[in-house]
């Protein structure tokens, strides 16, 4: 199973690349996206298997991945709601409603984080 840092990125989808923001420490997990306005690219909290939306201002799209990065399951969230826990998930990420679809992300989709300049990271394991 990959680990990240707390940090930025980028997220690849099939040939999308995506800015993306790593949550990996138990302070930048609870933040989240709260407190903002919306989010260029997205969000992965690592790790996680459930989200919430209370106090969010602007509803987003949850992808679940597996220990694989591979998505098991996608929702879009409105705020004020509580995520259902996915028990296969140990990542998920987060983004603008409407923008997973928009790079072509679905269950099933493969996904790669890359955190350096030295390429993907994070195939599995």
């Amino acid at each position: 199973m990959a680990h990240w840092p707390d940090g930025i990125g980028t997220l690849h989808i099939g040939t999308a690349a995506v800015p993306l923001e790593v949550a990996a420490s138990y302070r930048a997990r609870t933040r989240g996206l709260l407190g903002r306005d919306g989010i260029e690219g997205a969000l992965l909290l690592t790790p996680a298997g459930s989200v919430h939306t209370f106090r969010m201002r602007f509803p987003i799209d949850v992808a679940y991945l597996d220990r694989r990065l591979r998505v098991i399951a996608l929702t879009t969230m409105p705020p004020g709601r509580l995520g259902l826990p996915r028990l296969r998930s140990r990542h998920v990420l987060e983004a603008a409603a409407g923008a997973m679809a928009g790079w072509g992300l679905a269950v099933g989709s493969q996904v790669a984080v890359s955190t350096s300049p030295h390429g993907a990271v994070g195939w599995g394991g």
